[in-house]
């Protein structure tokens, strides 16, 4: 019993990761919902003992409850079509509630969601769980029934598709910069904090993080450099909305967010975000590292 509350009270801890991983490859929070509560069922059943990795077992079996449900989606599109003979029909479905698009269109991007909706179900997964939440295709792999090259092509594949149409950030390089600039502020690497900063970077706190320490604006690469220089020692490398960003946590539970606007292989902005209902607004995973 103790063993099964440990895992409830983990499982909880996890919940808001797993609903941004299915949101985003189902581009439903409803669906999603019904994803992750699907995972919580079969953890339920599933013996404690053989649970060796928590993240990475919740991951796989979130990930194949998504694709299980983008396949039965396109095969119900495929039986509209067929007996309605309107392919256009069948497109407008996900847009029938409008509340429903504009929470979709306000965290994933509405253009972004109608290109991944022409992707392939297993192409959609793959580049949902690579390039928007960095799981490695190691551990992709096992939920596609691939290997792990054939998962890297079939990312490949869908981000070709994906950029073709989209203009996305590069994600990749974002999280270098970012992780870069909390390395030199953990160091206290003062110039190094100065060559990644915009000469006209701004930091905004809201009042829960002046009321902490923070100062509500600091203004110019001199003065934001030198708020960081030696801290930021316990910050974790994160995806804040779907961009590079960190977080400070007390207790398993995120304390002050930090939003960074990369531009040019420079931070051009940096939002602290510690006000407890603006904390859990933001789409927010905590990385490895």
């Amino acid at each position: 019993m103790a063993e099964r509350e440990r895992l409830a009270r983990q499982f909880e801890r996890k919940r808001p990761r797993l609903h941004a991983v299915a949101h985003r490859i189902l581009g439903s929070a409803g669906e999603a919902e019904d994803a992750v509560q699907e995972a919580w069922i079969r953890l339920h059943r599933s013996d404690p003992e053989a649970v060796e990795n928590l993240d990475g077992w919740l991951t796989t079996v979130v990930g194949r409850v998504c694709l299980d449900m983008l396949r039965a989606r396109a095969r119900r599109e495929e039986m509209l079509e067929e007996q309605f003979r309107a392919p256009a029909a069948a497109a407008d479905t996900e847009a029938a509630d409008p509340e429903q698009a504009a929470v979709v269109a306000d965290s994933v991007g509405l253009a972004l969601l109608v290109v991944l909706d022409t992707l392939d179900p297993v192409e959609r997964l793959v580049f949902v769980l690579h390039d928007m939440f960095a799981v490695p295709f190691a551990g992709i792999a096992p939920i596609v029934d691939r290997s792990p090259a054939a998962a890297r092509q079939l990312a490949s594949r869908a981000r070709r598709r994906v950029r073709g149409a989209v203009p996305l950030p590069d994600l990749r390089r974002q999280r270098e910069i970012v992780d870069a600039f909390l390395a030199a502020s953990r160091d206290g690497e003062f110039d190094r904090l100065l060559q990644l900063l915009a000469p006209g970077v701004v930091m905004n706190a809201d009042r829960t993080s002046v009321d902490i320490g923070a100062t509500a604006v600091v203004r110019g690469a001199h003065d934001v450099a030198k708020s960081f220089s030696g801290r930021a020692l316990l910050a974790r490398p994160a995806l804040v909305d779907g961009m590079a960003g960190a977080v400070w946590e007390t207790g398993g539970r995120p304390a002050v967010v930090f939003r960074f606007t990369v531009e040019d292989d420079v931070i051009t902005a940096i939002d602290l975000v510690a006000e407890r209902e603006r904390l859990d607004g933001p789409d927010l995973v905590v990385l490895a590292g």
